[in-house]
């Protein structure tokens, strides 16, 4: 079949978005999917910077959401029609993945990082014949359609907007994730958040959603007008001794930090915000040695890092859904929508901060 994707050919290259060519239906564990619209991701951009890691040419996009339109047969346990939020992939067979720890497979940086399944590879080419990289988080979903493994895939209620769903399976997941699974945070707790972007502002709505008092750190303040809209404190980056302030509006210190800015500044600043015993989650990967200043791990204070948001998506993605049904995880404010064709807009808008989270509609032409 062919169906437009954007594709990026090189590290210095933007967005095409051209036709490219699936030369073979679904295998037994997979399934086509026509996808409605489709998340853009730090860590899709971040494939510029990967120093040749992350094959290209390759189609990205891992926030994906849509229509089945064909599946390997009915032990996939989806049907054609059902409408379905797409996550990460993950083996299903090592000691993580049936431990319900499927963000922590074995195989998870080959798997989504760096190419993705090699079966069937070369069914997935260019107009002129040339390959493409296998999968990217098991989707490619920026495109018309996307060939998936089926454990990737979350069925969800089709009266939802589902063009609007894919980020659940990544970004807000692993913010929201970071609270309600990784800290558990609850009532009489307190949660300070640096960065407000996409995955901060899931994880002030997830913290606000379960009871948890939020501090919310960031340098924009629109960014910080968000935060406080859903129930934050908000405080500016540049505050003068900004550990001490937090400390002042957490009652002695926050019980659980999250840090999705891979700042070391903001790290170590973070750590000394905490409360003893208090954790630190990291969701950036770092790009430096992280100097841990004198004292901030004091007192019992942990760190660690923290991927997808500890979440098994079958679980959590509708979790989600029904706090954003009940008005308690407004994400769809977050989203600001896009044709395909207007892709590389999109980064740039992600990029310069003019936009929460981007979403793609491969299907709809025009604004």
């Amino acid at each position: 079949m062919r169906f437009d994707a954007a594709v990026l050919r090189s590290a210095e290259d933007r967005f095409g978005v051209e036709e490219v060519l699936l030369h073979a239906g679904p295998a037994a564990d997979e399934i086509l999917v026509r996808i409605a619209g489709c998340g853009m991701c730090r860590t899709d951009l971040a494939v510029r910077g990967s120093a040749g890691r992350s094959p290209l040419p390759a189609v990205l996009g891992h926030e994906g959401a849509g229509t089945v339109v064909e599946t390997g047969g009915p032990h996939t346990g989806l049907s054609e029609g059902d409408h379905v939020v797409l996550s990460y992939d993950s083996c299903g067979h090592c000691q993580n993945c049936l431990n319900a720890a499927p963000s922590y497979c074995d195989s998870f940086a080959a798997l989504n990082l760096f190419g993705g399944r090699q079966e069937n590879a070369a069914r997935f080419t260019d107009a002129a014949g040339k390959v493409l990289a296998p999968r990217w988080f098991g989707q490619s979903s920026f495109a018309e359609y996307a060939m998936v493994p089926a454990r990737n895939a979350v069925r969800v209620d089709p009266a939802l907007p589902v063009e609007l769903l894919g980020p659940l399976g990544c970004g807000f997941l692993t913010g929201a994730g970071a609270v309600l699974n990784s800290f558990g945070a609850g009532p009489g707790q307190t949660v300070a958040v640096f960065g407000a972007g996409a995955v901060g502002l899931a994880a002030v709505m997830a913290a606000t959603a379960s009871g948890a008092a939020t501090v919310a750190v960031d340098q924009y303040p629109e960014r910080l007008a968000l935060a406080e809209r859903y129930g934050a404190t908000p405080l500016p980056a540049t505050t003068t001794d900004l550990p001490t302030r937090v400390r002042q509006l957490t009652d002695g210190g926050a019980h659980f930090a999250l840090d999705t800015t891979a700042a070391p500044a903001l790290i170590n600043a973070a750590l000394r915000s905490l409360r003893p015993t208090g954790r630190l989650g990291l969701v950036a990967r770092l790009h430096t040695t992280l100097p841990i200043e004198p004292g901030a791990l004091d007192r019992g204070r942990t760190i660690s890092h923290i991927c997808e948001g500890d979440a098994v998506p079958g679980l959590l993605i509708p979790r989600l859904i029904r706090l954003w049904q009940a008005g308690r995880f407004p994400f769809h404010e977050l989203i600001r929508t896009y044709p395909l064709a207007d892709i590389n807009e999109a980064e740039r808008d992600c990029e310069a901060g003019r936009v929460v989270k981007p979403v793609v509609l491969p299907r709809e032409r025009n604004r």
